[in-house]
């Protein structure tokens, strides 16, 4: 009897090996292809919510795996066109990354792409961004903030928030001491 190859199966798993290899050997940690942001640990989500290099790095494995661009050491060898798509993703899944930290503190009610996962972010990039301007994060009405939020323009509650950032570290890191 022949054997029946599932191709979806197959493309699926080879997407998965591609996108999450490398965070898996990072992070110690098992992803799949349905894997959401509130999903992830929170030792891991607190290490890709810090600026800086090493969440960059991470952040390029992950992308540039999803895209099949290749490792992320090959990230400055990319055509301009594929390193700026990289970076505005990378930009992208660290707000999103930001925002499920400071819905797990209780900050936010909620954010555009907490239900979509994360290789949906990646591949539908340009639509949920559009989506995302036009429906910002809503700041928690317990936040000591609140009211401040309140004030502020449509554009300007996003940005409120992500001036949040550093101080929403801080609290979320004592989880770790």
């Amino acid at each position: 009897m022949p054997k029946v190859v599932n191709f979806q199966n197959y493309r699926d798993q080879a997407l998965r090996q591609r996108s999450y290899g490398p965070w898996e050997k990072r992070f110690g940690e098992s992803y799949g292809i349905h894997t959401r942001v509130s999903d992830i640990s929170d030792k891991t989500l607190y290490y890709l919510a810090l600026p800086g290099d090493s969440s960059t790095n991470a952040f390029y494995e992950f992308i540039m795996g999803v895209l099949d661009l290749g490792a992320s050491v090959k990230f400055h060898y990319l055509e301009n066109k594929d390193q700026l798509m990289v970076v505005d993703v990378h930009l992208f899944l660290a707000d999103q990354v930001r925002f499920e930290l400071m819905r797990r503190l209780g900050w936010l009610q909620g954010f555009p792409n907490e239900n979509n996962t994360l290789l949906e972010m990646v591949q539908k990039f340009d639509a949920l961004k559009a989506a995302s301007k036009e429906n910002p994060p809503v700041l928690a009405e317990s936040h000591p903030q609140y009211s401040n939020y309140q004030k502020q323009t449509s554009g300007d509650k996003e940005v409120f928030i992500r001036r949040l950032l550093q101080e929403a570290l801080d609290v979320f890191k004592k989880r770790f001491e």
